[in-house]
């Protein structure tokens, strides 16, 4: 009898540790989303950028990255070269302004914007939607998401992979993937299957069709706050 229970007993032992070691498998495990379940992440973290000239008409426009719940974020150099003055329009159509740059460069086609406090704004939950940065670098094959704002009230998704994490294009490393970029999605998230940043949207490559570039994150965080890297 003593024997049945100490063989009962090491069978739920070992029944319970594998429940254990299974529910935290599962929970350090990240989902994987689909197109739509990215688009939704994504969505209220990201906006409509328009570049304004002294008449208040667009010179030009392109898409903004929310990073932090306070309102730093991230676009393409090329976007807001020169500007003066910025006004971003969100998913729900607020207009964020005013916008200001408070660090660039040229060559990573990067800048890192300050928005207005999310208090200003009445914001609901006195803070914005952003996107986590992603630390391990993309890899080839890799399933990732483009997003951002070729029209003013029309932001989209676009699916592809990675081509390659790194490829030497004037003298930068750049991230080439098949994910279709259109104009005005400059700036905008390239998104790994798990809701992370995986770069920003820089352009496409003239040589080669339907391949386009994207500043990978090592870049950018070379021009964001230390509490952001």
């Amino acid at each position: 009898m003593k024997r049945k229970l100490s063989v009962l007993c090491l069978i739920l032992t070992l029944l319970s540790a594998a429940f254990l070691y299974s529910g935290t498998t599962n929970a350090d495990t990240p989902a994987v989303n689909n197109a739509e379940q990215s688009f939704q992440l994504a969505e209220n973290a990201m906006f409509y950028l328009r570049v304004l000239k002294s008449d208040g008409t667009a010179s030009s426009t392109g898409t903004g990255i929310i990073l932090s719940p306070g309102g730093t974020a991230a676009t393409a150099y090329h976007v807001v070269k020169g500007a003066q003055r910025m006004e971003g329009v969100m998913a729900d159509g607020t207009v964020i302004s005013p916008i200001k740059v408070t660090k660039s460069d040229e060559v990573k086609d990067l800048a890192v914007l300050e928005l207005p406090s999310p208090a200003a704004m009445k914001i609901k939950g006195n803070a914005y939607a952003y996107l986590k940065i992603r630390k391990e670098a993309v890899e080839h094959g890799e399933a990732v998401f483009a997003l951002g704002y070729p029209l003013k009230n029309t932001s989209i998704i676009t699916e592809g992979i990675v081509n390659t994490p790194a490829a030497e294009i004037n003298g930068r490393s750049r991230i080439l993937t098949s994910a279709q970029v259109a104009s005005g999605m400059s700036g905008g998230p390239l998104l790994d299957a798990h809701g992370q940043l995986a770069g920003v949207i820089s352009g496409s490559l003239r040589t080669m069709n339907n391949i386009h570039l994207i500043v990978n994150n090592d870049d950018l965080r070379s021009l964001l706050p230390a509490a952001l890297k």
